[in-house]
């Protein structure tokens, strides 16, 4: 219990820094969906804004022809960041299984992966960036977890081995510093 109110403590004394608010005005040109159809495979993934102006992530993932994931990237100006610091996400998603990753660089092929399962009801994630460890198509990677001082795109995948519909919705998510 200690230890709980401690993370809540240190949560609220933490400054933040908004990188997304979808609200029902929000500009969506920057999000891009890339599935598992860019190797052949047949996974879909959607992104739209809700009536009440949060950000709706949808789909199907199949495995046919070796595919079994979808992503939702955001590309943004590079944001100076810590290892030390957080990302704060609001989401409601499905009981489902996410991983949230970020990369320092867009232009480098691997990326910093923190996984989370959702409960179905409106939630927040905390996510320390030195927990992140470096990924690439699946595979970890003999590399440090995430030491860099920059970040520039944010991702959501789903890619649970298994075929299945999924759902994730997204209010904010937050630098804390």
């Amino acid at each position: 219990m200690k230890f709980l109110i401690g993370i809540i403590l240190i949560t609220l004394t933490m400054n933040s820094q908004t990188i997304v608010d979808l609200t029902t005005s929000s500009d969506l040109q920057n999000w891009r969906i890339v599935d598992d159809v860019v190797m052949g495979g047949r996974s879909s993934g959607n992104f739209e804004l809700t009536a009440a102006g949060h950000g709706r992530y949808t789909g199907e993932i199949s495995l046919k022809n070796n595919g079994g994931f979808s992503s939702l990237r955001y590309t943004f100006p590079r944001m100076n960041v810590s290892p030390d610091n957080h990302i704060r996400l609001r989401i409601k998603g499905d009981g489902k299984k996410y991983q949230f990753r970020v990369k320092n660089n867009r232009r480098i092929r691997h990326s910093y992966v923190y996984e989370f399962a959702s409960s179905g009801k409106w939630e927040t994630v905390n996510i320390p960036l030195q927990e992140m460890y470096p990924v690439f198509r699946g595979r970890n990677l003999e590399l440090p977890d995430f030491d860099h001082n920059s970040i520039e795109e944010l991702i959501i995948l789903i890619g649970n081995k298994k075929p299945e519909s999924f759902e994730l919705l997204i209010d904010k998510i937050e630098l804390l510093e």
